[in-house]
């Protein structure tokens, strides 16, 4: 796995798990991750894909519940060989259309975050967030 500034796993498996993303500064933004190096669901067994799906559904569900997204973007790239397979779980709030139009293209953000937003106080609700979902899914 990826290294990490921080280690704020919220959910921990056998196959994966999800964590905080700490290089692109926004509340709620969530990595699933494998622990085998792979690049596909393809690769997957049938164990990592129950897991999968169900730590899927529980970090969504704790988005909704405890952050109060309602909507997110799932980016998953094949062809990205510098890492292993991940799934980034996006949200959308409601300053991001606003500042990139309604196609939101998660790399125009991912960017703009990373240079804009990497302040104590987004660090803080960051970090607050993580503690939410993590606690919620204790």
């Amino acid at each position: 796995m990826a290294k990490k500034i921080f280690d704020e796993t919220v959910l921990d498996g056998k196959y994966f798990e999800v964590h905080q993303d700490w290089e692109t500064p926004i509340p709620g933004f969530f990595v699933l991750e494998s622990k085998r190096k792979i690049h596909s669901v393809g690769e997957f067994s049938e164990e990592e894909a129950e897991e999968f799906i169900r730590f899927l559904v529980k970090i969504r569900k704790a988005m909704k519940d405890i952050l109060g997204i309602d909507y997110v973007y799932l980016n998953q790239r094949e062809d990205n060989l510098d890492y292993d397979f991940h799934l980034c779980i996006f949200p959308k709030y409601s300053w991001m259309p606003e500042k990139f139009g309604q196609r939101l293209h998660p790399n125009e953000v991912w960017a703009y975050a990373r240079e804009n937003m990497a302040d104590e106080k987004t660090i803080k609700q960051v970090k607050e967030a993580a503690k939410k979902v993590r606690d919620y899914l204790n």
